[in-house]
């Protein structure tokens, strides 16, 4: 295992000139290679027809609104979930959803990330600036920040799926200039959004889930869930079809062998807290040390599997 040093990731580093923006490839074109293509989720085994002269994505149940102001009203992305398909069909179908009133400012939907076969998924609270630009997660500085403490943790990043509780951006104008400041997403915006999470953690099935934050924690085990109580417990897996619903109050965490064999919960930190931290050094130690937690769920779940 790697021995942390002591030191945080040297913040300087972590701006947006590292990232650059990436175009879109003309209607029929193949798509560019990226790193979620040489993970395996575009795989040809994976890929569904394209969108419809409609607009709408195959699979989906077709959802008119009578102008833009009036859609997303309903607080439920349910109604534009499709029922069959893979992570790619989902994808597609998530860039045309208006289940709550965040669409209408975002820029785009920013969908999951990774590999359909990835034993963690890693849950945030919803994109930033530069990801709703890019319409990738977790590629701004706080995603930068997650991928070198995973990294120290001894978690592989192609062994992760990255994705967001709420898939739009929610953000306010500074009082002076045009720079979009980030606004916490509410309950139900949260709640609205969660049928496309549900989705997704079923066409992954992880072994282990990493809840980044308050929210992504409430998303995935319910609104009695409290990060700074439970952070780094090995928290019992919910079923799909209750995401969000189960009563997380007062629950001590579960041994690593039942963890691994059955699947679990992490909870810690949001990487964005560290950044924000008056000690980052100690925000960043308490953040690597709940991810160590499950990189030895991972571990105890490859040598049962290796065993059997």
């Amino acid at each position: 295992m790697t021995v942390h040093s002591g030191r945080v990731p040297e913040f300087s580093r972590i701006n947006s000139g590292d990232f650059a923006a990436r175009g879109r490839p003309p209607q029929g074109a193949p798509a560019r290679p990226d790193y979620r293509r040489s993970a395996g989720v575009l795989g040809a085994q994976e890929r569904e027809p394209a969108v419809t002269r409609e607009g709408r994505r195959p699979g989906a149940r077709t959802v008119t609104t009578s102008s833009k102001k009036a859609a997303g009203q309903d607080y439920d992305a349910g109604p534009f979930v499709p029922q069959r398909g893979g992570l790619p069909t989902l994808r597609r179908a998530a860039a045309g959803c208006e289940g709550c009133p965040l669409f209408r400012d975002a820029t785009q939907t920013v969908f999951g990330a990774g590999a359909s076969s990835a034993r963690i998924v890693i849950v945030g609270e919803q994109p930033g600036d530069q990801e709703d630009r890019r319409g990738e997660p977790f590629v701004g500085p706080a995603g930068r920040l997650l991928r070198e403490a995973l990294g120290e943790a001894g978690i592989e990043e192609r062994s992760a799926y990255f994705t967001n509780a709420v898939k739009h951006f929610k953000f306010e104008i500074a009082a002076r200039g045009k720079r979009r400041i980030h606004k916490a997403p509410s309950l139900r915006e949260m709640s609205a959004c969660r049928p496309w999470l549900a989705a997704e953690l079923r066409k992954v099935d992880p072994e282990l889930v990493m809840a980044l934050g308050a929210t992504a924690g409430k998303a995935v085990l319910g609104t009695s869930f409290k990060v700074s109580q439970q952070r780094g417990l090995l928290l019992p897996m919910p079923a799909w079809d209750a995401l969000g619903h189960s009563d997380a109050s007062g629950a001590d965490g579960i041994p690593v062998r039942e963890a691994a064999a059955h699947g679990c919960v992490v909870a810690t930190i949001h990487p964005s807290a560290v950044l924000r931290a008056d000690d980052r050094e100690a925000a960043y130690r308490g953040l690597l040390s709940d991810l160590r937690v499950a990189a030895e769920v991972l571990r105890s779940g490859a040598e049962r599997a290796a065993a059997d």
